[in-house]
């Protein structure tokens, strides 16, 4: 009977368990990451459609952007400083795809205000439309 529950266990870990191989979830985590990347510059060029005719704005949110890819990158060199990746295990591949997903979907979500727009009233629009 022990052996028969043991065995019913086993096989219910087994056949429902989530297991990857390193390499699996490295790609999964680079995946994650050009799918953030996408989106950001999808979002990025409707705002630049949609601004078209706001030629300071465009030029400094072109200005801004370039500045934020330097930041992003700046900070990735902080988080992982060493020159050796290995040094930080081989999970390192997964978190440094993990911190890059991080910053490029909080910057879409700054982005993303320009496309959807500020209530009436918001005496602190500047440039982003009112709804």
């Amino acid at each position: 009977m022990k052996y028969t529950i043991f065995l019913i266990m086993f096989c219910f870990c087994a056949l429902f368990s989530m297991a990857q191989s390193q390499q699996e979830m490295n790609d999964e985590a680079k995946k994650k990451y050009v799918l953030a990347d996408k989106e950001l510059n999808v979002v990025y060029q409707k705002i630049l459609f949609e601004y078209k005719s706001d030629f300071n704005f465009i030029k400094k949110l072109k200005i801004t952007q370039n500045l934020w890819v330097k930041f992003r990158d700046a900070e990735i060199e902080a988080r992982f400083p060493s020159e050796n990746p290995n040094e930080y295990g081989s999970f390192h591949p997964v978190c440094h795809f993990e911190y890059l997903s991080e910053l490029t979907d909080r910057r879409t979500k700054d982005l993303r205000v320009w496309l959807d727009g500020m209530q009436e009233g918001n005496l602190c629009s500047g440039s982003v439309k009112i709804k």
